[in-house]
């Protein structure tokens, strides 16, 4: 038989390793090339690893949340399609047996799919043992009724895998119905594929919080919430946070964008923001202030030879993630605009590849969407400065000419600049920024773009 040997792929420069989040195919399904098989999480994004063969899926060797390395193997396909399957004993079968099948089928998936509810439970069941338990279809009442040898009588892993081999091996008898029709069902689906078990990780046993006048609803904050909180909090520790703040006069960017943005959309089938502009005017200020495209490994500074641009772009979660433009100094404002839009669309339709986050060196966040004058954003490791543009309002302003000056009605916005006050003082920080005010009001109206 040929066993073909799924391994994780490499992801892109400096990912080493990804958690499985989500096996989409199950052992003894049938897979096409180029078909997902399961989702992985790096730090930052999450993807999918498609088959690189046709076959069947024999095998599993990690479990859902396990963290696995670049090049490991992860799944066993085989490809001759001699193993048989749920489907060939079904077309083998007389018509009597295959109605006893499917409807067996039937109801082994809906058990299995079934998700355990224990909020009606007293008990406290680690993440690993209601994991198996999900996997075995041990109810809740069958669980309550094992003796357990952990800390404070609870179930441990040995003690829920005693209960599961007891109960196969015919000494137990599951008390819940639905749980003894999958038991005389079992047989044969795994004559027709056998169900590896999967190595679990087992995670920390923390105490759920408990509300305390029943009417909050406590939720368990989603992995990439965990990583983001780490790294916030991470940041912080790490870099003395200083701000600066500048306002910007945008009127003219704004007559122009206006002016050419359905020529630009009909010539190049993109939209034109502000963002690219934006980002247009950091890039050349990064090129006059080098001293800011730097990052900090201990006590010692990398000077970047790239400007590589991280953009800040909100999920449909509310979670963020930081996509890259590589080389944005190298980028003319159409190239920008392609850039940024092709990220922020991957961004939201869940579809960057890790490397798209990877290589940063210095970031750019828009608090200017949700209605934010000005924000004071947290520097994004290992970088040194991260640049928050704030809302574009109309305001009265002092306008001066020859003739004197008079109050009129112009376009402006905040920008914010945080950076890490133990490598970039305030002089550094502060020129910075007001460089890139300088390049947005001396914007060209005559410009093509």
């Amino acid at each position: 038989m040929a066993r073909f040997e799924l391994k994780l792929p490499k992801m892109g420069e400096s990912v080493a390793e990804a958690t499985i989040t989500n096996w989409l195919k199950e052992v003894g399904d049938k897979i096409e090339a180029d078909e997902a098989v399961l989702e992985i999480a790096t730090d930052k994004v999450d993807s999918e690893v498609p088959s690189e063969v046709s076959g069947i899926l024999v095998e599993q060797l990690f479990g859902k949340d396990d963290l696995v390395q670049v090049g490991q193997t992860i799944a066993i396909i085989e490809t001759d399609g001699d193993a048989p399957t749920t489907k060939a004993v079904i077309e083998t079968a007389v018509p009597d047996e295959i109605a006893e099948i499917e409807k067996n089928i039937e109801v082994a998936k809906e058990v299995v799919a079934a998700p355990q509810d224990f909020s009606g439970s007293d008990k406290f069941y680690s993440p690993l043992v209601k994991n198996i338990a999900k996997e075995e279809a041990v109810s809740v009442s069958e669980l309550e009724n094992i003796a357990g040898s952990g800390k404070d009588g609870r179930v441990t892993k040995e003690d829920i895998l005693k209960y599961v081999e007891d109960r196969k091996a015919g000494n137990i008898t599951p008390k819940v119905e639905t749980a003894a029709k999958v038991e005389v069902v079992a047989p044969k689906i795994e004559e027709a594929a056998p169900k590896a078990v999967a190595p679990v990780v087992q995670k920390s046993q923390q105490a759920v919080p408990v509300s305390v006048n029943g009417g909050d609803e406590i939720i368990e904050m989603d992995r990439m919430r965990k990583l983001i909180s780490g790294y916030m909090i991470a940041s912080v520790q790490t870099s003395a946070h200083v701000q600066s703040f500048i306002e910007v006069d945008v009127t003219n960017i704004v007559k122009w964008r206006d002016k050419v943005k359905t020529a630009f959309e009909k010539r190049e089938g993109e939209k034109l923001t502000f963002t690219p502009i934006m980002m247009e005017a950091v890039a050349k200020a990064l090129k006059d202030f080098p001293g800011m495209n730097i990052s900090v490994d201990g006590e010692y500074i990398i000077k970047k030879k790239n400007i590589n641009l991280g953009m800040a772009a909100a999920l449909p979660n509310g979670n963020l993630i930081v996509p890259v433009i590589k080389n944005a100094d190298q980028l003319n404002l159409v190239g920008m605009a392609k850039a940024v839009n092709d990220l922020g669309n991957r961004a939201k339709a869940g579809k960057l590849k890790p490397d798209d986050t990877q290589g940063g060196t210095y970031t750019v966040t828009n608090v200017g969407t949700f209605g934010s004058v000005f924000g004071t954003p947290i520097i994004n490791q290992p970088q040194v400065g991260i640049l928050a543009l704030g809302a574009i309002r109309k305001v009265p302003a002092v306008i001066e000419t020859p003739e004197g000056d008079f109050i009129g009605i112009r376009q402006k916005m905040f920008l914010s600049h945080s950076y890490d006050h133990r490598v970039v003082d305030g002089a550094l920080g502060g020129s910075f920024v007001k460089r890139v005010a300088e390049y947005l009001e001396a914007f060209d109206v005559d410009r093509d773009f």
